[in-house]
């Protein structure tokens, strides 16, 4: 493999322009670990589609508020919000994932009025609905699906949770699954499956000792709520398998396209691997890595060794403070950026066929929208 200007290696570049200029391309998922810009990233690419004239939607499932500040809005919540002075032809809406409220409006668009209210003010529900392994990638994978079935927006950008649980929502179905067909819940639906006073001699006929001793353990008013809870959200959760499915194999078509991404840290560069292998088992349509923050000098042709001795000498003759601690500063950005080649080297070597695109390190946090421009164009500028 041949070598770059700077002993960067040819790698395949990552042209994000084409990606979002292409009307087929509808989803683009941004993971990665935490804090290596996945969220500024997601938020630059859908003002950048925006002003290159897509309706775009951004979701992010990342409690932090820095989305929404830097799109001039005063919150997100799970409701779509316009933002404002975006320049072209295009639109840009934002939203929050409430994983809580996004599980409230299932139950209340698939059960008739009485069996949602039996669902929604039962304490089990409310425990699952906020805190059930697995609920916040399940919610995500449930928004997705209604933002393309809505037909709203051409292009989705999903900023999703940090660190490796940024992939749980490709196993959430799976999971979802195991848990309707766990043994605990078929016992306690069996009195619903079968209908009426019967069956519920028959559950105490059948399952007698299971349920002595969990009214032992739980106390009969809590085995009574989480019967009814479950042969209540029996008839709902079908639906929700379905549509889980339905969106794991909208992620798996040419539509979709996964954007990975990193800093060029160790930690963050394995990780980097690993959501490409993953992806690379799961058939996702895998676009390419964003690295983020790459350090770069000005004066690359001073390397860092000869910066170093440089400063030794003026420090040497004394009177020179001021050009050996400028020397000194451009010693230690050297040495990182060289630390920051290796691990990239690292990633290149392992993923020879996977697209890059390098963003250079800013000077300044993106707050707005000029900064999310700024983003943007380096992105594209590849």
């Amino acid at each position: 493999m041949s070598e770059r200007p700077g002993g960067h290696r040819d790698v395949p570049v990552l042209d994000l322009d084409a990606i979002i200029d292409d009307p087929a391309t509808r989803i683009i998922v941004c993971c990665g670990s935490g804090g290596v810009g996945k969220t500024t990233t997601a938020a630059a690419l859908g003002l950048r589609a925006a002003e290159r004239g897509r309706a775009a939607v951004v979701l992010t499932v990342d409690p932090a508020r820095r989305l929404a500040q830097s799109m001039g809005l005063t919150e997100l919540d799970n409701v779509p919000r316009p933002v404002e002075d975006v320049t072209g032809d295009g639109t840009l809406h934002a939203m929050m994932l409430d994983m809580k409220r996004t599980f409230d409006e299932i139950i209340e668009a698939h059960a008739d009025p009485e069996r949602a209210r039996q669902i929604l003010t039962n304490p089990f529900y409310q425990s699952l609905s906020s805190s059930f392994s697995g609920t916040q990638e399940y919610m995500a994978m449930e928004k997705l699906g209604q933002l393309r079935r809505s037909g709203e927006w051409d292009l989705i950008v999903v900023d999703t949770p940090p660190s490796r649980s940024a992939l749980d929502f490709l196993d959430a179905p799976e999971r979802l699954g195991r848990f309707l067909d766990g043994r605990l819940i078929r016992v306690l639906t069996a009195p619903a499956k079968a209908g009426g006073r019967s069956a519920f001699k028959l559950f105490n006929a059948g399952f007698g000792l299971i349920a002595g001793a969990m009214t032992k353990l739980l106390g009969a008013q809590v085995l009574k709520d989480l019967q009814t809870f479950v042969s209540a959200l029996d008839a709902v959760f079908g639906g929700f398998r379905a549509r889980a499915e339905q969106t794991y194999r909208l992620l798996q078509a040419p539509g979709t396209a996964f954007v990975v991404v990193a800093a060029p840290e160790r930690d963050a560069m394995r990780e980097a691997s690993y959501f490409v292998e993953r992806l690379a088992e799961e058939r996702m349509p895998l676009a390419g890595v964003v690295i983020n923050r790459v350090h770069r000098s000005p004066a690359e042709g001073l390397s860092a060794a000869r910066s170093a001795a440089a400063a030794e000498e003026l420090e040497s003759r004394g009177g020179h403070d001021l050009a050996a601690a400028v020397l000194r500063l451009h010693t230690g950005r050297m040495q990182l950026a060289a630390r920051e080649h290796r691990e990239r080297e690292h990633f290149v070597t392992a993923h020879p066929t996977v697209p890059v695109a390098e963003v250079p390190a800013m000077w300044e946090d993106v707050h707005d929208l000029e900064g999310l421009r700024q983003v943007g164009k380096l992105l594209a500028a590849q």
